[in-house]
């Protein structure tokens, strides 16, 4: 019979943020797969725990995933913990997932710590939707998607970034969103965390002079939805009502059909428009 493979979340400073369950299973399992050996030992060391460890990370996944897989169908218990937080997310635990999936092993996960709702909850910024982007990509391609959505984005928006390069990240989103409310989370969990209620400009115009200290996640609040829907009408008041009836029958829709588009779109009743084409 297989093993089970645990994805169990860590402390992501403080080491008193584990769960009573996280520590009794990595004190149970055969084998605990983690991002880095030398990080982990300290924590297992702290809770007396004293198990197998094998590194598991974004460089040795193909190898170490297979090996983790055998270890499952052999009947071994694993265990797989990240440097900090939750395993699967800004790591390549989704992938040693799917894996155990494809194999018919199965797979559980005890929840705990996360920098990305620790910091979400801390900002003062709307919790109710948000998108977690974790850090931008390296790929210069891949982050321009990542960014050009964001003018658009209603929700809020969290990013992980390493503190050297955080004036590079801030102005990168500041060049395409502009001055925007955001929150910086620092240190999280840890003695001196601190949460920095502040704007870009301001954030980039301090970070430019000292850099700041610690991990950090950046909190960035959307953009007003009645902002976007003034701009979408002033972009559509640009043309006229002629072109703008064009627009909707040559994709087949019929006048009538395309009347009401085009007041959906300005923000006017129907009869305005009729008397406009008028």
């Amino acid at each position: 019979m297989a093993g089970i493979l645990y994805l169990c979340a860590t402390p992501i400073g403080n080491l008193e943020d584990i769960t009573y369950r996280v520590v009794r299973i990595l004190g149970e399992v055969d084998l605990i797969a983690a991002e880095d050996t030398r990080v982990s030992l300290k924590l297992l060391k702290h809770y007396g725990i004293t198990k197998p460890l094998i590194s598991y990370h974004e460089h040795n996944k193909a190898s170490k995933g297979e090996l983790l897989v055998r270890k499952l169908l052999e009947g071994q218990n694993v265990a797989l913990i990240s440097d900090a937080g939750t395993p699967g997310i800004s790591d390549p635990g989704e992938e040693l997932v799917r894996l155990c999936y494809a194999e018919g092993i199965t797979v559980t996960s005890l929840p705990g710590a996360s920098a990305c709702i620790t910091a979400l909850t801390l900002s003062g910024l709307s919790t109710r939707r948000f998108v977690y982007e974790g850090f931008l990509p390296m790929e210069k391609k891949e982050r321009e998607l990542v960014l050009t959505r964001l003018p658009q984005e209603e929700r809020t928006t969290v990013f992980y970034e390493a503190p050297h390069r955080m004036v590079k990240t801030l102005r990168l989103i500041y060049d395409v969103v502009g001055n925007r409310a955001v929150t910086i989370c620092r240190e999280l969990t840890k003695l001196y965390e601190t949460a920095w209620v502040t704007s870009l400009e301001e954030a980039i115009a301090v970070y430019e002079v000292q850099a700041p200290k610690g991990e950090c996640v950046i909190v960035l609040s959307g953009v007003d939805p009645e902002m976007l829907r003034q701009e979408k009408i002033q972009k559509w008041e640009e043309q006229s009502l002629e072109s703008h009836l064009e627009f909707y029958i040559e994709q087949g829709f019929d006048k009538k059909e395309a009347m009401k588009l085009v007041a959906k779109d300005r923000g006017v009743s129907r009869r305005e428009v009729y008397q406009g084409l008028l």
